[in-house]
C-alpha cells in the first residue's frame, strides 16, 4: 500500500500537537499551516483523479487507433487499393494523352477525399489516401520534369545543319555588337570553372570578350587556369583583386574590363548554350533600341543532366516585383549600365535585381524576352550563390531594392512577404478611395443573388461603392420583392429587357453608373475576406493598369480562376483550374500577383473610361461567352495593362444561375462565338506574351508544348 506523503506528513504534525503543548499564538500559527496542508492534499488527490481520467481517455484513444489502423491495413491490403498503386507505376509507361486522362481521374478523386469526404472519414484513411493521390494528381503538373530530356533531344538540341545555318546567319546580321560578358569569380572548383569558360569558348557567335574577376580566392588553381586561359584565347580578360570585396565589387571589377557595346551576366559555376550569345546578338537586331534581354533558363544537376526549366512569360512587370525571374541569362546594353552606377555593394545576394530595377526604371526601350533556353544553373552541392546560401540577407536586400525602386517612380510602398524569399507589394491607399460602380446582373435566383449583396453591403471594407443590379426580367415574387426593398437602402435596379446577353446588360447598367472605376461581378459571387477590392483597386495607382482582376475559388475549396491563358481549347482557358485553392503552381506563379493576357469576368475592375473607349462588352457578336476575352485583348491593344492577383480572394459558383453550355442551342452559340474570337483575333490567340511558347496550349496546368510555338531565327 502507497502511503500519501502529505497526509502523512499531516498526521505526523497531529501527533507532535498531542505530545507537545504551545503558547496561544504558536498554536494559531499551527492550525493555519494545518488547514494550508490540508488544502495541498485536497488538491493533490484532486490532480490524482484528473490523472486517472487522462489515463482512461489515453487508453480509449490508443484503442481506438488501434482499431482506426486496423481498417487502414483493411484498406491498404485491399484488391482495390493494390489495383491503385499498381495503375499509378504504370502511367509513366503510357501515352501523354492517356495519362492525362489518369491524372484527372486521380484529380477528381483527390478532390473528392480532400474536400467532399467527412473529416472523420478522412481520419481513417485521409493521410496516405491523400499522400497517393496527391502524387498522382501532381503527375500532370510534373509532365515537365518527366519528359524534359526527351523534349531537349528533339526540340533543342542544335544539329550541324543547325550551327551551318547559324553561321551563315550571323553574316548577314547588319551589326554584330560585342558582348562582354561579366563574371566574378570566387573559390570556384576547378573543372567547374574551366566548364564555364568554355561554354563560352564553344558559343557559335564570336563576337565576345569575356570580363573575369577573382574577388581574392586562396585556391592556387584558379589565378593557374585563367592566365591559361587568357594566353590561350585574347578575348579572355581578366583582373584579380587584392582584397576580397565580395559579388558586387568583384562584379564591378569584372565590368570595368568590358570594352562591348552590351554586357551578359554568367555565374563563375554555370554554363551557357553554344547559341547563347547568337540569340542575344539577334535580339539585338530587331531591338536595337532595348537596353534589357533576358532568355529561359534551365538547371544542371549533379550528373550534368538539363533538369527544372523555367519557362518565363513576356515582360510582366508585376511579376518582377514578386520575383526576379530575368534571372539568367540577363543582357544589358552597357551604357545603361553604367548610367545606373553598376552593381551597389550592400545588395549582395540581390546584386543582380538591384541593378535590373534600377536599369529598368531608367529605359525607354522595351524588355526583351528571349523564349529560348540560353542558361544552365547548376543545382549541386558546391554550386551554391551568396542568394542561395544567405537567403535571409538576400531577400532583405531584394526588398529594399524594390522599395528604393518605388521610392524613385514617386510611391512610397510596404513590401510584405510572400513565401519566405518572394514578395508582395503593397500600394498606399489613394486619398481618397475612387467610387466604385458594382454591376451585378441576375435573373431571380434570389438566394444567390442574396449572397452576392449581402457580401457587398457587409462583408466588403470598402467606403464608396455604387451597387447596381441589373435585372434580366426576374418573375419571382419574393425576388420582386427583395429587389424592391434593397432600392430602399441605396442599391440601383436597372431594368434589362430581353433575351439572356450579358453583353448588352452590362454595358446598360455601366452607361448609368457614376463610378471611377467599374466592377462586372456574377451574382454568384460571395466574399471571404472584406479587403478584397481595397487590394484590387490600389493597382490603379499605375495609369497603365486598365484591368484587374482576383483569385477565385469553387465552394469546394478548388481554384476556379487564377488569370486566364489565351489559346488553351482554342479561344481561352483558366490555367490551373480545379487544383488545390492553396497550390502555389510552377515557379510560385499561383502565389504572386502578375500581368497576364485576360482575367475573368464574373469578377473583373476597369476603369469607366476606358471601358467606354473601347466600347464596352461585344453585344453583337459575344452575347454570353469570350466577352470578357474580347474586352480583355481590346485593353491590352490600347495599351494597358490586365493584373491577376491572388491576394484578393472571393468564391465563385460559376454560372449557378444560368447554367453551362453544354447542350443544344446553348452548344450551337458557343460555337459561333468561338469561331467569331478566332476569325477576330486569329494568331493573337495563339501567342499569349504570359504564356510561353514552349509550353502546350492543350493542357490548363503547365506542359512541354511538342512543338513549342517558335520561330527559330536561323530558319527565317
Amino acid at each position: 500500500m502507497t502511503t500519501d506523503p502529505v497526509l502523512a506528513t499531516t498526521c505526523a504534525m497531529n501527533e507532535a500537537g498531542d505530545l507537545h503543548a504551545e503558547p496561544a499564538d504558536v498554536q494559531h500559527r499551527s492550525n493555519d499551516d494545518r488547514g494550508k496542508v490540508r488544502n495541498e492534499a485536497n488538491a493533490y488527490a484532486n490532480d490524482q483523479k484528473k490523472i486517472e481520467n487522462l489515463q482512461r481517455d489515453l487508453t480509449e484513444a490508443e484503442a481506438t487507433i488501434a482499431r482506426l489502423q486496423e481498417e487502414l491495413d483493411a484498406v491498404t491490403r485491399s484488391p482495390a487499393w493494390r489495383t491503385a498503386h499498381l495503375l499509378l507505376s504504370l502511367t509513366d509507361r503510357l501515352p501523354p494523352n492517356v495519362q492525362r486522362v489518369s491524372f484527372r481521374i486521380a484529380q477528381s478523386t483527390f478532390r473528392m477525399v480532400r474536400y467532399g469526404v467527412p473529416r472523420q472519414l478522412r481520419a481513417i484513411a485521409g493521410p496516405r489516401l491523400l499522400a497517393v493521390l496527391r502524387r498522382a494528381a501532381s503527375r500532370h503538373v510534373n509532365q515537365i520534369a518527366q519528359h524534359y530530356s526527351q523534349w531537349v533531344e528533339d526540340f533543342d538540341t542544335l544539329s550541324t545543319v543547325d550551327r551551318e545555318e547559324i553561321v551563315a546567319h550571323i553574316a548577314g546580321f547588319q551589326t554584330t555588337p560585342l558582348i562582354s560578358v561579366i563574371v566574378p569569380v570566387y573559390e570556384t572548383p576547378e573543372p567547374i570553372l574551366r566548364a564555364t569558360i568554355d561554354s563560352l569558348i564553344a558559343q557559335i557567335y564570336p563576337h565576345w570578350e569575356l570580363c573575369i574577376a577573382d574577388d581574392a580566392s586562396k585556391a592556387p588553381h584558379i589565378r593557374k587556369v585563367l592566365e591559361a586561359y587568357s594566353r590561350q584565347d585574347s578575348r579572355i580578360k581578366c583582373a584579380y583583386r587584392p582584397t576580397n570585396g565580395h559579388i558586387s565589387a568583384a562584379s564591378n571589377s569584372a565590368l570595368a574590363l568590358a570594352t562591348g557595346a552590351y554586357v551578359a551576366l554568367l555565374d563563375h559555376d554555370d554554363v551557357l548554350s553554344e547559341h547563347a550569345l547568337y540569340m542575344i546578338a539577334e535580339a539585338i537586331q530587331r531591338h536595337p533600341n532595348a537596353d534589357v534581354f533576358y532568355s529561359d533558363e534551365d538547371k544542371l544537376d549533379a550528373n550534368g543532366k538539363r533538369c527544372d526549366p523555367h519557362f518565363k512569360p513576356d515582360w510582366s512587370p508585376e511579376l518582377f516585383h514578386g520575383q526576379n525571374y530575368l534571372n539568367h541569362l540577363t543582357a544589358y546594353k552597357l551604357s545603361a549600365v553604367e548610367q545606373a552606377g553598376g552593381f551597389r555593394e550592400g545588395f549582395e545576394g540581390s546584386q543582380d535585381y538591384d541593378l535590373a530595377l534600377r536599369v529598368i526604371s531608367a529605359t525607354q526601350g522595351p524588355v526583351v524576352h528571349i523564349p529560348y533556353v540560353l542558361y544552365h544553373w547548376r543545382i549541386f552541392e558546391g554550386a551554391g550563390t551568396m542568394s542561395s546560401t544567405n537567403l535571409r540577407k538576400a531577400t532583405a536586400a531584394a526588398r529594399q531594392a524594390l522599395i528604393e525602386y518605388f521610392s524613385g517612380l514617386g510611391t512610397a510602398v510596404t513590401v510584405k512577404d510572400v513565401m519566405g524569399s518572394f514578395h508582395r507589394v503593397v500600394r498606399p491607399d489613394p486619398q481618397p478611395w475612387p467610387r466604385v460602380s458594382v454591376i451585378v446582373p441576375t435573373r431571380d435566383y434570389l438566394d444567390v443573388l442574396r449572397v452576392a449583396i449581402d457580401g457587398l453591403e457587409n462583408h466588403t471594407d470598402y467606403p464608396d461603392l455604387e451597387i447596381i443590379i441589373a435585372d434580366n426580367e426576374s418573375i419571382q415574387p419574393e425576388t420582386l420583392t427583395y429587389l424592391s426593398a434593397v432600392q430602399a437602402r441605396g442599391i440601383r435596379v436597372v431594368a434589362c429587357r430581353g433575351a439572356f446577353n450579358y453583353s448588352d446588360i452590362n454595358n446598360k447598367a455601366a452607361a448609368l453608373s457614376t463610378g471611377e472605376l467599374v466592377l462586372l461581378m456574377n451574382n454568384d459571387i460571395s466574399m471571404i475576406d472584406a479587403g478584397w477590392l481595397k487590394e484590387m483597386v490600389r493597382y490603379f495607382s499605375d495609369p497603365e493598369v486598365g484591368i484587374v482582376g482576383p483569385k477565385l475559388l469553387y465552394p469546394d475549396g478548388t481554384l476556379q480562376h487564377a488569370g486566364v491563358v489565351l489559346g488553351i481549347g482554342g479561344v481561352a482557358g483558366h490555367r490551373y483550374a480545379r487544383a488545390a485553392g492553396d497550390e502555389n503552381g510552377t515557379f510560385c506563379r499561383l502565389a504572386l500577383a502578375q500581368d497576364v493576357g485576360a482575367v475573368t469576368g464574373a469578377c473583373l475592375l476597369i476603369r469607366r473610361a476606358l471601358f467606354d473607349k473601347v466600347g464596352g462588352l461585344d453585344a453583337d457578336n459575344l452575347a454570353v461567352a469570350f466577352n470578357d476575352i474580347d474586352l480583355c485583348m481590346q485593353v491590352r491593344a490600347a495599351g494597358y495593362r490586365i493584373i491577376w492577383t491572388p491576394f484578393a480572394v472571393l468564391a465563385h459558383h460559376e454560372s449557378k444561375s444560368r447554367g453551362l453550355d453544354v447542350g443544344g442551342e446553348k452548344q450551337e452559340r458557343f460555337r459561333l462565338e468561338s469561331q467569331f474570337m478566332r476569325r477576330k483575333w486569329g494568331n493573337r490567340l495563339l501567342s499569349d506574351p504570359f504564356y510561353n511558347p514552349n509550353l502546350s496550349l492543350n493542357s490548363i496546368t503547365p506542359s512541354l508544348a511538342r512543338p513549342p510555338r517558335l520561330r527559330k531565327p536561323w530558319k527565317a
